[in-house]
């Protein structure tokens, strides 16, 4: 049986099956892009990607509380001058296996480096699914909420009368909006899109994600206790990341070297915050 607070060395799927059923609250992972990271995991060809992931995703399916949420940072790669369809196969072969297409963020990297090629230039956002068991699933939205920004002190000083109502879109869409309901917020609600950076502290993994992209999901999706899993661990950012606001996590990794990274990392933020709580 599986330990919370601790992170495993080995495949996933296999390691997954020691895991009782509903045990996480969230769960949050980076797994190898199609034919990426060929060095550190082998690849996985494009074509076979989806047959690769669906036994693991069954697991999750079984290991994630009901209420609980699965956020997977994937993006497609180029084939023969045109994107596959392999993240979208994914897509709707875990609709099939019984998960929720619940929502789809997108992380813009604002500091990536600017690039062309002969028929496309450089990416600067991933995918970020949101994949559910059930409708309802807990989510903490007023934990990620913004300023509302410089916009609102002169936008909403003098109100029309239109602004006090619903003002529908012109264009017919069936949108609208009631400028009023901003009056008096300092905060609002964040839109779907993250601009983060790419840099982070960890510089010895290939794929190292920023810490803030985990941290925003679990402030989301999650409260202090709860377990967060990543079974693609990497160097750790999301372990790091649930002991830093109060979570307990669950990680396994098959690279031993990177298993051996994310194991002192943790060791080391561990010791720190034992230390900072015993001069409290």
């Amino acid at each position: 049986m599986l330990l919370k607070d601790s992170i495993y060395q080995g495949d996933c799927l296999e390691i997954l099956s020691s895991c009782p059923n509903s045990f996480v609250d969230l769960i949050i992972t980076s797994p190898p892009y199609a034919d990426q990271r060929a060095n550190s995991y082998g690849g996985i060809a494009p074509d076979a990607y989806v047959e690769w992931f669906l036994p693991i995703s069954e697991q999750l399916f079984r290991v994630l509380k009901p209420t609980g949420t699965f956020i997977i940072n994937i993006k497609e790669k180029v084939v023969n001058a045109q994107r596959h369809t392999y993240v979208l196969e994914l897509i709707l072969a875990m609709r099939k296996q019984g998960w929720l297409w619940t929502e789809e963020f997108i992380w813009h990297k604002k500091n990536c480096h600017p690039g062309k090629w002969p028929n496309r230039f450089r990416d600067a956002w991933e995918r970020l699914l949101q994949f559910n068991k059930s409708k309802q699933f807990n989510m903490y939205q007023d934990s990620v909420m913004v300023p509302v920004g410089d916009w609102a002190k002169a936008r909403l000083k003098n109100l029309s009368e239109t602004d006090k109502l619903r003002d529908n879109s012109k264009v017919g869409s069936g949108f609208g909006k009631n400028v009023s309901n901003w009056v008096g917020r300092d905060k609002v609600y964040p839109t779907n899109v993250l601009y983060l950076a790419t840099e982070c502290a960890n510089k010895a993994h290939s794929a190292a994600f920023p810490i803030d992209l985990p941290k925003w999901f679990i402030n989301l999706f999650s409260q202090p206790g709860d377990i967060i899993l990543d079974p693609f661990l990497g160097s750790g950012t999301t372990a790091l990341a649930a002991i830093q606001l109060s979570r307990h996590y669950l990680g396994i990794e098959i690279s031993e070297q990177y298993f051996q990274l994310a194991k002192s990392l943790l060791e080391k933020e561990s010791s720190q915050l034992s230390l900072f709580e015993s001069t409290i």
